[in-house]
């Protein structure tokens, strides 16, 4: 039962770090704007997606967080990082940036596998 909560904790704090705390920090910068725009999307778009990025992240850090609204966060996550892939492969074919999204996809499973292990009716 620990290892499964330290594997859940650790697979869903890098989350955290890289799909929440990462882009509430950096969506402003000019560096952000323009990697939203080198993939063909509007700024607003990038603006949006940092919102639910946020949301999301809170959603699955919270323990209390309802368990339907937990799934909709972790199936949101999981069309983003299959999204940002393809539009990486699409855009600068298939290289290190359209790989890296399918890393946290990884990392997705991870946790959301280990939320169910913790969460399921003890036998």
């Amino acid at each position: 039962m620990k290892k499964d909560k330290i594997i859940f904790w650790t697979a869903t704090i890098i989350i955290f770090l890289f799909e929440g705390l990462m882009p509430a920090l950096t969506s402003q910068t000019e560096m952000a704007k323009e990697g939203i725009r080198h993939l063909g999307y509007p700024e607003y778009f990038g603006n949006a997606l940092v919102v639910f990025k946020i949301l999301g992240v809170l959603i699955l850090v919270i323990p209390k967080a309802p368990k339907n609204v937990k799934e909709w966060a972790y199936a949101g996550f999981g069309f983003d990082f299959l999204f940002a892939s393809i539009s990486y492969a699409c855009v600068e074919g298939f290289n290190f940036f359209a790989i890296f999204p399918l890393i946290f996809l990884g990392l997705l499973a991870v946790s959301y596998t280990y939320y169910h292990k913790l969460n399921s009716p003890k036998q």
